[in-house]
């Protein structure tokens, strides 16, 4: 009989923005001798340090991280890019003894890794993608999408208009095959999962404290800097991906002089709480995912003896007999 092959042990810290995924990825990481892997779609683009809340080497604490600022913001960037790279990077960490750590709230980057999802490139049709490309460019995603509602509900139901890249994708894929992008995800699992994942996600017990998180962040990001950030990215030539971000397109009736700078950060906090109402929306539906909720605990300290116990009664420190982590 052939020995089973062993899998590799990932621990996955998700949740919606603002919710301290970061400072708790990286209190395990340094309790578990582990690495970071970043699964945040904004945050692989250079030069967007403050519209993505992306991590400053005073805050990873010397903590290695992966796929964070690699990538030009004029670039487009698949989840099968994605998966190939993080897998690339895991299994990086585990053959040097190291734990994974996949953090980050963009779930479908997190669930295509950990499922195993396999992409083929018979799916795509550059002449579908840029018909489809100037329909948005003249219609707007918001029409795009209901179109694709009307075709896929449960996918379209995870989408924002402006994540107009994966409303293309899954027309496309869609036109080129017929059927959903839903179907397909289902299809493409075909193999067991390569990992043995303990999943971890944030969240509040009282939204209204995930939504002051979020308001007093945006906040922060306006002192550091954000507007400056914002006009400079947005008025490179070529910028359509990056562009995505929250942050950065709410300010554009400010830099035009429509509204009031306060008027826009009002904004773009409303864009913000939105959004983390989807990643909510999109985790809640794992029934993996071991829910910690910080505002049970007095302090971030129990927080992070809270996930250890759930961490270390899920076996993925000793994923084998002869391999232990500590």
């Amino acid at each position: 009989m052939a020995q089973q092959q062993e899998k590799i042990p990932l621990l996955v810290i998700a949740g919606p923005t603002a919710s301290g995924k970061t400072a708790l990825a990286i209190e395990l990481a340094k309790a578990y001798g582990g690495e970071i892997v970043s699964a945040d779609s904004m945050q692989i683009y250079k030069g967007m340090e403050i519209a993505t809340a992306k991590p400053s080497p005073e805050e990873m604490q010397g903590v290695p991280h992966h796929l964070l600022g690699f990538l030009e913001p004029d670039q487009p960037f698949s989840v099968a890019e994605y998966v190939a790279l993080a897998k690339q990077a895991v299994l990086d960490i585990h053959r040097r003894g190291r734990l994974p750590i996949l953090a980050g709230g963009t779930g479908l980057y997190i669930q295509s890794l950990v499922d195993g999802v396999e992409f083929s490139e018979e799916e795509k049709d550059d002449r579908v993608r840029r018909e489809l490309e100037r329909r948005v460019e003249k219609e707007g995603a918001e029409k795009l999408l209901e179109e694709l509602a009307g075709i896929d509900p449960e996918y379209a139901a995870k989408l924002h208009p402006n994540n107009k890249t994966r409303v293309i994708r899954a027309m496309e894929i869609y036109r080129k095959t017929g059927i959903t992008m839903t179907e397909h995800q289902r299809r493409s699992r075909r193999k067991p999962s390569e990992f043995h994942a303990c999943m971890l996600g944030l969240n509040f017990k009282d939204r209204s404290v995930l939504y002051s998180r979020i308001d007093r962040r945006v906040d922060e990001m306006a002192a550091r800097g954000l507007v400056e950030e914002a006009r400079r990215v947005c008025g490179e030539k070529g910028i359509k991906t990056a562009f995505q971000a929250i942050g950065y397109k709410e300010l554009q009736a400010y830099f035009s002089g429509a509204v009031p700078l306060e008027q826009a950060l009002e904004t773009i906090k409303r864009e913000t709480r939105r959004y983390a109402k989807r990643q909510l929306t999109w985790f809640r539906r794992d029934p993996r995912i071991h829910w910690v909720y910080p505002d049970e605990w007095e302090n971030f300290f129990k927080v992070v003896e809270n996930a250890k116990k759930i961490i270390e009664s899920s076996e993925i420190l000793c994923y084998n007999k002869n391999n232990c982590l500590s």
